[in-house]
């Protein structure tokens, strides 16, 4: 296994402050952190606007950050696909501010990965899309200005569709934080197929498993890492092949703290034992 690093999502560990953040991670034996610059989502921080000095001063290696919207609503893939990322024209000038202040963090904190669900991704050709890409666009030359990757989270798309997407825009800084299980989640896609289908522009990776949906229209299940649909051998081997090399970070979006600490724990296990 080529990765350089086992790590863990900061608001998987469910924490406000960067002590317990420095504690937690250690504790389940993560060597990097994707850490939420603060939102609903993935957590603000009690250190408040202080919060890239303390971890600049933690010792802590970061292997990037995540920003999500407030208003975004999970509650069924149904309401995220109204209320998610940059999809509500209404509300792109705002949460396209919100993401620069994300881009901004980022730079500050010298990491070059800001990871956020772009929102559902038109597929027919027409205004709908035009005027979605074209928002895109502005965030990933935002970012590319400030020297920073906007890695869009698979899930919400077809790979096919993001592939088709990406080489449409034709952005440098427009890249790839792979989710295996968020295309089980969403009933998106075989995960393994869409990483062939991605291949070098993914940057960032998310280690989390599920099984799909008992209907259509619901939510499939998150399980712990190597207890699910994914096949974490296939899904560490097929990364290696498409010559990805950078951190496998685990992220556990259910139960309670305890809960998520074991499991996140039993996940840096399972990648260990494939290394």
């Amino acid at each position: 296994m080529a990765h350089s690093a086992l790590g863990v999502c900061s608001w998987s560990l469910q924490v406000s402050n960067i002590p317990d953040l420095v504690r937690l991670s250690t504790e389940v034996g993560a060597e990097v952190v994707q850490v939420g610059i603060g939102d609903p989502t993935h957590g603000a921080w009690d250190e408040g606007e202080d919060f890239v000095e303390a971890l600049q001063a933690s010792g802590l290696e970061l292997s990037g950050t995540m920003i999500g919207f407030p208003g975004e609503d999970y509650t069924s893939p149904a309401t995220i696909r109204e209320s998610g990322g940059f999809g509500d024209p209404a509300l792109r000038t705002e949460r396209l501010g919100i993401f620069r202040y994300a881009v901004d963090k980022t730079a500050e904190l010298g990491l070059q990965c800001l990871c956020s669900h772009a929102g559902f991704i038109p597929e027919a050709d027409g205004p709908e899309r035009s005027s979605f890409l074209d928002c895109i666009s502005e965030a990933a030359q935002y970012a590319a200005d400030k020297g920073v990757l906007f890695t869009m989270e698979t899930g919400q798309e077809t790979a096919s569709l993001l592939r088709r997407t990406l080489d449409e825009l034709k952005m440098s800084s427009l890249r790839v934080n792979f989710d295996p299980a968020n295309m089980i989640l969403y009933d998106m896609g075989n995960p393994i197929e869409a990483i062939e289908i991605l291949g070098a522009d993914i940057a960032h990776v998310h280690a989390k498993d599920a099984n799909p949906p008992q209907e259509s229209g619901q939510w499939g299940e998150e399980v712990p890492l190597g207890e699910g649909s994914v096949g974490m051998a296939a899904f560490v081997e097929a990364l290696d092949k498409a010559g990805y090399c950078g951190p496998l970070v685990v992220e556990r979006e259910v139960g309670d703290q305890q809960e998520r600490v074991a499991a996140i724990k039993q996940g840096i296990s399972v990648l260990k034992s494939l290394a």
